[in-house]
């Protein structure tokens, strides 16, 4: 079992804040894991704020008309993506807590005409949808930012249809190895 070293709202303050310190565009450094032609098809500015660490989207393999949700979908890049392979039939739905991204999301959305596209400001560990209400579950480099992981997988496996998916690209680590000057630090929670 492990020791709890923050609060759940001193870990989100510390995302959150890291996230408003961005410069206003951080130069996308998460675009080397799509292909070319997945980032040509994204509107101007959406590349350059790609910050997951993988492309749960390529591992997904989403078919036209599913439901895809996708947590912590930050300014939109994999819904972007998941949306124009869900097709005009499919829905996908971005959460993201902060409300900076969830907004940057949705410009995104309307920029590339994503009618598809939902996008909610909520937090991951209790998602505003439905029991059984989506197909696929995607999620990249968010659930490490959750204090509270299991709630997350547990909210994904409660709003995911039988014979669901969960695909997600993410950073795990050992906490039992590190000591507590690491773990609290701001960036270990959001670096």
């Amino acid at each position: 079992m492990t020791l709890d070293l923050m609060q759940k709202s001193e870990i989100q303050q510390l995302v959150a804040d890291a996230y408003r310190a961005l410069e206003e565009t951080p130069g996308g450094p998460a675009a080397r894991f799509y292909a070319d032609d997945q980032l040509t098809a994204l509107p101007d500015g959406a590349v350059e704020w790609a910050l997951g660490v993988g492309n749960p989207v390529a591992s997904a393999e989403l078919a036209p008309g599913e439901v895809v949700a996708d947590l912590g979908c930050g300014s939109g890049i994999d819904t972007l993506l998941a949306a124009g392979l869900v097709g005009p039939t499919g829905k996908v739905i971005g959460i993201d807590f902060l409300a900076e991204m969830a907004e940057r999301a949705r410009s995104f959305a309307a920029k590339a005409a994503a009618g598809n596209v939902e996008i909610h400001q909520a937090e991951m560990e209790s998602l505003p949808l439905p029991n059984s209400s989506v197909d696929v579950v995607i999620s990249n480099g968010s659930i490490n930012l959750s204090a509270r992981k299991s709630r997350v997988l547990a909210e994904a496996h409660r709003v995911l249809r039988p014979g669901g998916r969960l695909c997600v690209s993410d950073l795990t680590i050992c906490e039992e190895d590190l000591p507590a000057e690491i773990l609290t630090h701001p960036s270990a929670w959001a670096g």
